[in-house]
């Protein structure tokens, strides 16, 4: 059976990464959840997408630049509630089993967080939620950082047309194998050279991301991987029920 990850908590459906999505989407037969964090410099774990403020809030900056506990007066659009800390957002998941793809964001300037691998990875091992967490990013020397601080917890990388343009599809592919136990890539590339990748990574190490129509995710939950991760988590669950 493909599992089902929730994108952004199913942003598609609810505010992306607000509580509230994450709320919702427990209460759907979903496997997993994927949700971005950002490191501030008041050393603050925040969970929101994109570096800056301006397109999911209604404030503007670099997320990196809010004061230790500003997140909580930063409203999200659409009625999504305050940006929520890692740590709050873990203790939505606290009582469930779902699996946590937790990426590892960077920040305005394109440059990884540092230390934002060990602390995030510290973390999980704190609230005992590691075995089910997969850390994820683009970024292999991200991905390196992870393998070296925190072993015993799994990574995924994320690849996409960028990826080819910057590593080649072959090349790219063998070294996210090597750092990596999952590697999930956008639906396009993944479909455009599904032999020439299929011959590279086990079904099993596999994932597809983002079908999001009825007729993408039906095609997609019809393949042998591991899973697709999507912004309709619903559709995904009743077309897999059907």
């Amino acid at each position: 059976m493909v599992s089902i990850i929730g994108h952004r908590g199913g942003r598609n459906l609810w505010p992306e990464n607000s509580i509230e999505g994450f709320r919702k989407l427990l209460e759907l037969p979903v496997e997993g959840v994927e949700f971005d964090v950002h490191l501030t410099k008041a050393g603050e774990m925040l969970v929101i997408h994109d570096p800056t403020l301006d397109r999911t809030t209604e404030r503007s900056g670099p997320v990196a630049e809010l004061g230790l506990g500003e997140n909580h007066k930063v409203r999200l659009k659409d009625n999504g509630g305050t940006i929520p800390t890692l740590d709050e957002v873990l203790d939505v998941f606290a009582g469930s089993a779902i699996e946590l793809h937790v990426e590892l964001k960077a920040d305005h300037e394109r440059k990884p967080y540092p230390g934002l691998e060990a602390k995030a990875a510290a973390l999980l091992d704190d609230r005992g939620m590691a075995a089910r967490s997969i850390l994820t990013s683009f970024l292999p020397e991200v991905l390196a950082t992870i393998r070296e601080v925190a072993p015993h917890i799994r990574t995924l990388s994320s690849f996409d047309a960028k990826s080819v343009e910057r590593h080649g599809l072959t090349e790219g592919l063998r070294r996210m194998l090597d750092l990596s136990d999952v590697i999930a890539i956008e639906r396009h590339v993944l479909d455009q050279n599904w032999d020439m990748i299929t011959d590279l990574v086990p079904g099993d190490r596999l994932g597809a991301w983002v079908p999001n129509d009825e007729a993408d995710i039906a095609y997609w939950l019809g393949k042998p991987i591991r899973q697709i991760t999507t912004d309709r988590p619903d559709l995904a669950v009743a077309l897999r029920g059907a």
